[in-house]
């Protein structure tokens, strides 16, 4: 009797990180991330966030109303707990920080298992174009609230300040 091929890559096999897309909304679908300042907050939650090693952040798109994140959790947390520190911070952030207080997001988020490379650069590339999409850029490099542009920025304001610019 022969043995049956093996489809799992053996070195996963006892690999506990898992890697999600997630979406989730605004209630009611407003555009309360709209404002330079509540995406500038929500940042610092996600910030915050991977500072204290709840998740890695592999990208995310700020959009008005919504938000796209690809992120990889280790065994100890699950994806709910993870959205727990993303959408709870930021809304008692929002409401200690800024007087919100309204509701903030919309009940649940939805999440998409990310197994494979060609799955994560194809995630990576709808996140990017997300703004474009919308029609609020034409190119994925003018919109302000992306990871990419976000750590461009930070890299080119951390070369001029080692320049004296």
């Amino acid at each position: 009797m022969s043995v049956p091929p093996r489809n799992s890559d053996p070195k996963n096999i006892l690999d506990t990180r898992r890697t999600f897309f997630v979406t989730t909304k605004i209630h009611m679908g407003r555009r309360l991330l709209q404002s330079d300042r509540n995406a500038t907050l929500l940042v610092d939650v996600l910030r915050s966030s991977v500072a204290a090693k709840r998740f890695e952040l592999h990208d995310f798109v700020i959009m008005p109303d919504h938000l796209h994140l690809l992120l990889t959790l280790s065994a100890d947390i699950t994806l709910e707990k993870a959205m727990q520190f993303i959408k709870g911070g930021f809304s008692f952030r929002l409401k200690r920080e800024l007087g919100y207080s309204g509701e903030v997001w919309q009940r649940g988020f939805s999440d998409h298992r990310v197994d494979d490379p060609r799955s994560f650069d194809n995630h990576r590339r709808y996140i990017a174009l997300n703004p474009v999409r919308a029609g609020i850029v034409s190119a994925p490099e003018d919109f302000p609230w992306l990871f990419a542009n976000l750590v461009a920025q930070k890299s080119a304001n951390a070369t001029r300040g080692l320049l004296g610019g």
